[in-house]
């Protein structure tokens, strides 16, 4: 044996144990880190094994596809892998343990046969490695599922108390100035469709375009407006309105100079204008805190 030869006989399994990567659920090494340690082409070594195709069934040697180079690539940087590769119009094949075994009766060299003794005995050194901290692995496995499972639960439960917060959370003051109209006209409106049963809505004055911020509440919720018998709204308005957001009824009253906004018989907002006028001046929206000024708005009703 040259001593050539013999230097490869100490080739490291730490740097064979670099070249070895899991395609398939199988520990194989691709054909250009073979043709290197072999010291051949990888043209040479493809063509050695097609003339003995027979001596290399799938479960020794397969043509990876894009898909799994390219995540080879992503997991180890396209350094690693394109040593050998590069100007191919292929993709690699991988082999496995009995595929390199195979591949030193093949080549017929006294190269091929060292190294694929070192090979052998670096994937011995692995199993013998797995063999022995399977129950270290297995634990890691079983807290790496605890650690996802509680990260799920815990998430799950975050997007619950957001949620929550989200639609529950209450603005207790808001001000709207001249020219925000979209920004007042969103923000009432986001009122609105708080309501699940009913709406009282207290303006003195009243159109068309209160009624076009009032078709944006939920199906089925009732609307009852309390305007000063002046209104601009006619039965025609009502009607209308009604034949496509039933139920909306008009009740007059002088006994309120202020506007307010019920929701459901609970929840009471002060409004320092009339919502069709929303944005196009000055004005303030306040939710009513104290309960009993809010029940006594609603019994004075």
């Amino acid at each position: 044996m040259d001593s050539e030869t013999n230097s490869l006989l100490f080739i490291s399994s730490e740097n064979i144990r670099s070249l070895v990567y899991l395609i398939r659920n199988k520990q194989v090494i691709l054909d250009f880190n073979l043709a290197n340690l072999y010291q051949v082409e990888t043209g040479a070594l493809n063509r050695a094994v097609k003339r003995n195709i027979n001596r290399f069934p799938e479960e020794f040697c397969f043509q990876i596809i894009g898909e799994e180079y390219n995540n080879l690539k992503c997991q180890f940087g396209s350094s690693s892998l394109t040593s050998g590769h590069g100007g191919r119009r292929t993709l690699p094949y991988a082999f496995t343990e009995q595929g390199i075994a195979m591949l030193s009766s093949v080549l017929r060299s006294d190269i091929a046969i060292a190294v694929s003794v070192n090979i052998m005995k670096a994937f011995v050194e692995m199993r013998q490695f797995i063999s022995n901290n399977a129950l270290l692995f297995e634990k890691i496995s079983n807290v790496e599922l605890k650690q996802l499972e509680y990260q799920k639960n815990t998430d799950h439960k975050l997007d619950i108390i957001f949620d929550h917060i989200s639609a529950n959370a209450e603005n207790h003051q808001k001000i709207f100035y001249d020219g925000q109209i979209y920004d007042a006209f969103s923000f009432i409106i986001e009122l609105i469709r708080k309501a699940s049963n009913d709406i009282i809505l207290i303006d003195g004055y009243v159109d068309i375009d209160t009624l076009n911020i009032l078709c944006k509440k939920q199906p089925g919720v009732t609307v009852t407006i309390y305007t000063d018998s002046g209104t601009k709204l006619s039965n025609t308005d009502v009607s209308t309105f009604n034949s496509q957001y039933p139920t909306l009824t008009i009740r007059h009253t002088k006994n309120f100079h202020d506007r307010f906004l019920i929701i459901d018989n609970t929840v009471v907002y002060h409004i320092g204008a009339s919502i069709k006028d929303a944005g196009k001046k000055y004005f303030a929206i306040n939710l009513m805190e104290d309960k009993s000024l809010a029940q006594n708005i609603i019994n004075r009703l």
